[in-house]
C-alpha cells in the first residue's frame, strides 16, 4: 500500500510536538512533507479539516490480539502486541510472522517473550528474536517469581537495549484472586488479593532494572503505594516508565458491585483512593503510556461466574475518547494526551512516528474531541464487546485515518 498523490489536509488544529495551532499538514511519498501555513500544491489530493483536530495516529502499547476493524475505529495505526499468544512468541520464526502481519494498513510490533512459553524459568532466545522483528520484550500476563531469572532477562536486555515490559504483580500474593482485597470485595464473597502485591512487585523489578542499566516499562501501574514508587526511581534518574489503561482511571472497584465480568481485569480494579492516585500520576507525569490492554473475551470466556471469568477487556475504541476526559476535566492538556497515546509509545518501540513533525511517518488521525456517542457493546467493532464501559455516554471520535498518507 503506497501512497499514489500527494494529500493537503487544510484548515485543522495541528498537534504537534511544539503545541496545538491551526494549520495544514501536507503529506507526500507516506511521509509529513510540509506543516503549518501550507498550501496545497498541483496534482494534491485535498481533504478540508473544518477545525478539527489533526493529530498523530495512535500507537496502542501492549494488546493481546490484532483486531483492526477495533483500531481503525479507535484511531490506532500500530499496535505492540503481547506475546500471550496460540503458541507464544518464543522463538524468532513466530516473531517474524507477526511483525509481517498486519502490513500494509497496521503495522504490528511484537514483543518477544521473555522466557520459553512465558513459563518464568529459562530465558528465550531474545537476540535471535530482535533480529526478527521484536521491539521489546515482555514477561506477558505473569510476574517473573524469580529474582535471578529476572536479574538476567534485565542483563540480557540492557545488552540488546531493548525495553523489558513487566506485569506487576507478586504472583505468589495474587494467586487466583479475582478482586482486590478490601470491603468491596469481602461484601462480595470475591477471592482477593491485597493492593500491595503490586508494591512489591514494582520495587523488585525497579531495583533489579536499576542493578542491571535495563529499560524497565512496567505495563500498569494501578495504585497509590507503587506510583509512589515509580515518581521515586524517576527522581533518581532510573530508565523507568508507567503505563495504565483507561479502566482504572475512570473505574474503581464499585464497578464489580453486579458481578458483571466485564469488570473482571488484570490487575483488577482498585479502590477510590488509588483510582484518584492514577489519575495525580497522569497529571504530573509519572505515568507515560495509556494504552487500551485490549483483550476481545467471548461468551465462552466472560458468561461466567466473576471468579472463574477470564479477567480482560476489549478497549481499543474506548481509547481515545476516555483518555480526552482527562483533558476536558483539566487533568492534561491536548499535546499531553497525544504524547501519552502515541508519542512516547513511539519512543518506547523505537519507530519513526508518533508526532506530526515533517520527515515523519504519515501516520495521522482526523478527530472531532466533542462527537457526541454511547458506547455499546453490542454494537462494537471489536471480535468480542467485553468493555467494561459498557452503556456510558462519551465524546471523541475519529473521523479519518490515515496510514503512510493512505487512507483507511
Amino acid at each position: 500500500m503506497k501512497q499514489v498523490r500527494p494529500l493537503t489536509i487544510t484548515g485543522g488544529k495541528l498537534i504537534t510536538p511544539g503545541g496545538v495551532h491551526a494549520g495544514s499538514v501536507r503529506i507526500a511519498d507516506g511521509r509529513i512533507a510540509a506543516l503549518g501555513d501550507v498550501a496545497p500544491q498541483e496534482g494534491d489530493e485535498t481533504l478540508d479539516a473544518k477545525g478539527k483536530l489533526v493529530a498523530p495516529a495512535l500507537i496502542d502499547f501492549g494488546v493481546f490480539a490484532i483486531d483492526k476493524p477495533a483500531f481503525r475505529f479507535g484511531g490506532v495505526a500500530r499496535a505492540a502486541l503481547m506475546p500471550d499468544q496460540n503458541p507464544a512468541l518464543d522463538l524468532p520464526s513466530r516473531v517474524s510472522f507477526i511483525a509481517k502481519s498486519g502490513k500494509p494498513d497496521l503495522w504490528v510490533h511484537p514483543f518477544a517473550a521473555a522466557t520459553r512459553d512465558l513459563g518464568g524459568a529459562e530465558l528465550a532466545e531474545i537476540a535471535l528474536m530482535k533480529d526478527a522483528g521484536a521491539r521489546g520484550v515482555a514477561t506477558g500476563r505473569r510476574w517473573i517469581a524469580d529474582s535471578g531469572v529476572m536479574l538476567r532477562l534485565l542483563q540480557y536486555a540492557a545488552m540488546l537495549d531493548l525495553a523489558v515490559v513487566t506485569h506487576a504483580e507478586d504472583g505468589g500474593l495474587v494467586g487466583s484472586a479475582a478482586a482486590t482485597a478490601g470491603e468491596i470485595a469481602t461484601r462480595l464473597g470475591l477471592p482477593s488479593a491485597p493492593a500491595e502485591a503490586e508494591a512489591l512487585a514494582v520495587a523488585r523489578d525497579i531495583a533489579l532494572a536499576e542493578l542491571s542499566g535495563a529499560r524497565l516499562h512496567l505495563r500498569q501501574v494501578t495504585t497509590r503505594a507503587a506510583l509512589d514508587l515509580v515518581r521515586a526511581a524517576k527522581r533518581r534518574g532510573g530508565a523507568v516508565t508507567a503505563g495504565v489503561t483507561p479502566a482504572h482511571f475512570m473505574l474503581s472497584d464499585l464497578a464489580t458491585g453486579d458481578f458483571r465480568t466485564f469488570a473482571r481485569l488484570s490487575p483488577p480494579l482498585r479502590c477510590e483512593d488509588d483510582r484518584k492516585a492514577v489519575i495525580e500520576a497522569i497529571g504530573d507525569g509519572t505515568i507515560d503510556v495509556i494504552a487500551s490492554g485490549h483483550d476481545p473475551r467471548g461468551p465462552e470466556d466472560k458468561r461466567l461466574p466473576f471468579a472463574d471469568a477470564e479477567p480482560g477487556m476489549a478497549g481499543a475504541e474506548t481509547l481515545l475518547a476516555m483518555t480526552l476526559t482527562l483533558v476536558r476535566d483539566g487533568v492534561i492538556d491536548l499535546l499531553r494526551a497525544f504524547d501519552l497515546l502515541a508519542a512516547a509509545p513511539a519512543r518506547l518501540l523505537g519507530v519513526d512516528a508518533g508526532v506530526l513533525q515533517e520527515g515523519c511517518e504519515a501516520d495521522v488521525a482526523l478527530i472531532d474531541p466533542e462527537k457526541p456517542w454511547v458506547v455499546d457493546s453490542r454494537k462494537m467493532e471489536a471480535t468480542a464487546g467485553n468493555t467494561p464501559f459498557d452503556g456510558q455516554p462519551t465524546q471523541g471520535r475519529v473521523l479519518a485515518l490515515f496510514k503512510g498518507g493512505v487512507a483507511l
